[in-house]
């Protein structure tokens, strides 16, 4: 196993980043597919205003990375495992195959239009950088309160993290983290609470849309978001997709498997660069590439250096 993918989930987005994909026929493609299954024009989605919505920002992530995996793969390159944070779980089952672009594209809109009816207003997620998990920890329980909750969400680095909660408990979170030392402690833009309890609606009506979704046995490995295990099983997929919603993303946990595992390439598919960031801050040893900063002939030169010296380690 020497190259995964790595597909970003909602936060990475800047308006008008379907319009910057590249002008290759597979991305035209899958910009046309998503289009038919949504029934509107994708490019539409992606403008500051509609960027605004949890539903847009959602697709937009699943349909760019689909977009460019695929374009990537018409250069001959082949991931061995894929990693999704969050939403990008679902980019991840298309790509490995458990999963048909169109039923994640009907999935993920659910996903997205049941967490804004769920949360309309006064939720959503923060970033908290320079503190470690003992110290986030105990800050979320000492802020925490019935009227406003606050959960530990994401754990993206060793000092890295997202919480999810209530405005006003986020506020709180944010106060003490800075007395605390954090280097950054700011608010996301993300207008729902993500990864936490406040989305068990959600996840059910999740399980009960997948039941009559087929979810098949993936060609390559996929690494779960809830546990950070890397599997082939088709049911702990499902599990994973549905109920990821409502756990906490163990994001530097699923890499440090991929990279235990023998992955020395990391490609990030678009938008955004936070986890090639994450990756190259975790992984000195291993290469990391944005898709969105590099040409695909780039990528393809740099796949085949590493599947070639993958072949002669072995």
């Amino acid at each position: 196993m020497s190259i995964a993918f790595l597909f970003p989930g909602q936060g990475a987005q800047t308006p008008g980043f379907l319009h910057r994909l590249p002008d290759h026929k597979p991305v035209t493609a899958a910009l046309e597919e998503a289009s038919h299954v949504l029934g509107q024009d994708v490019f539409e989605l992606d403008s500051e205003a509609a960027l605004a919505s949890t539903v847009a920002v959602q697709l937009t992530c699943v349909i760019a990375g689909v977009a460019i995996a695929r374009a990537i793969g018409t250069r001959g390159v082949e991931p061995q495992a894929v990693a999704g944070l969050s939403v990008g779980a679902f980019t991840a089952a298309v790509v490995c195959g458990a999963l048909q672009f169109a039923d994640a594209l009907r999935l993920v809109r659910l996903r997205g239009a049941m967490m804004e009816r769920v949360y309309p207003h006064g939720y959503g997620l923060a970033a908290i950088v320079g503190l470690d998990e003992r110290s986030i920890s105990t800050l979320v329980e000492q802020v925490s309160t019935p009227e406003a909750p606050v959960y530990l969400a994401n754990l993206n680095a060793p000092t890295q993290f997202v919480i999810a909660g209530a405005e006003a408990g986020l506020q709180a979170a944010l106060g003490r983290a800075r007395s605390a030392g954090a280097r950054k402690a700011e608010r996301m833009a993300v207008t729902v609470p993500s990864h936490c309890r406040l989305l068990e609606p959600v996840a059910v009506e999740l399980e009960r849309a997948m039941a009559d979704v087929v979810v098949a046995e993936p060609r390559i490995p996929y690494v779960t978001n809830r546990r950070a295990r890397v599997t082939r099983d088709r049911d702990v997929i499902r599990d994973d997709l549905a109920r990821n919603v409502m756990y906490a993303v163990r994001w530097h946990d699923a890499t440090t498997v991929l990279f235990e595992l023998g992955v020395r390439l990391f490609i990030e598919m678009p938008p955004g660069h936070t986890l090639t960031g994450l990756a190259t801050a975790a992984f000195p040893d291993a290469r990391v590439v944005a898709a969105e900063d590099a040409r695909l002939e780039t990528i393809a030169i740099l796949a085949e250096r590493e599947r070639r010296l993958d072949e002669a380690h072995y």
